[in-house]
């Protein structure tokens, strides 16, 4: 499993993550990332990593557990 961070402060609302993975990301009515799930499995780190990376201000993270 890895484990999907944000950095709240960072985030600008451009939304890159949630075209990317809209079932981990999304974006409330500030303009802020939310986090859906905070945990993706292996199979499907690549694609969410691949979102995470589309970020602008590289306010997102995934790590190992």
């Amino acid at each position: 499993m890895a484990v999907v961070k944000a950095d709240l402060e960072a985030c600008q609302g451009y939304a890159n993550c949630v075209v990317g993975a809209e079932d981990v990301f999304d974006i409330d009515d500030d303009g802020i990332v939310v986090l859906l799930r905070t945990t993706v499995a292996d199979s499907e780190r690549g694609r969410v990593e691949e979102a995470a990376r589309s970020c602008p201000v590289s306010a997102l993270v995934i790590e190992d557990d």
